[in-house]
């Protein structure tokens, strides 16, 4: 596949939710050493919505899907988390406005935007223990791969990022609630990292 069809990035969004339901208490698992306990519930919870929304009223271009992704998520997910990845979405959104399919390239173009405007939202940089930390190596992944296949794009994105999370270990929180605990952040995985990962898998999933 040359592109991301707005089906097959609506397909990714409704298994994304199930994905999020699924990985519900894994989530809450690693937030609660380092946070509110709270970022399972949260995403899906936010996710749901977002399948709810979709189903109800299909978007007709990629543009439009990620800026209903981006309001629902802002509406209904408590805590960082929905401000973080509502403004990722808004803002990949405007690289998207109009088109029914975007190419590596413009997804790229897309991703950037979005991993831009969350950076500046959480005033959050790479090495400070957040889902940036995911997203970031994901990102330069993507460009590393733009002679490439799509689908071989996504997979490296998607394993990149699987590499960032696990990164998040090892590190000390620097931003949001964790950052109170110091040293004591170390040694646990980042749960946004982990959603941030688990979404771009699912992306990455051969589309049927």
């Amino acid at each position: 596949m040359a592109a991301l069809s707005t089906d097959r990035m609506t397909t990714w969004l409704l298994q994304a939710a199930d994905d999020l339901e699924q990985a519900k208490t894994m989530l809450t698992e690693l937030d609660t050493p380092i946070g509110d306990s709270d970022h399972g519930v949260n995403m899906a919870r936010g996710f749901a919505a977002v399948r709810d929304k979709l189903r109800a009223a299909p978007p007709a271009d990629v543009g439009s899907l990620l800026k209903t992704v981006a309001m629902t998520l802002i509406s209904t997910v408590g805590g960082a988390s929905g401000p973080l990845y509502g403004t990722f979405f808004l803002q990949a959104s405007t690289k998207a406005t109009g088109k029914t399919s975007l190419t590596l390239a413009e997804w790229t173009e897309c991703f950037e935007a979005g991993l831009t405007g969350l950076m500046a939202r959480g005033k959050a940089q790479p090495g400070e223990k957040t889902m940036v930390d995911a997203l970031a190596p994901a990102l330069e992944a993507l460009k590393a791969a733009a002679a490439q296949p799509l689908e071989q794009a996504l997979a490296a994105a998607a394993a990149a990022a699987a590499q960032g999370m696990v990164a998040t270990i090892p590190l000390q929180a620097r931003k949001g609630r964790a950052s109170y605990l110091g040293e004591r952040s170390i040694g646990h995985q980042d749960p946004g990292a982990t959603s941030s990962h688990l979404l771009l898998r699912r992306l990455a999933e051969p589309a049927g």
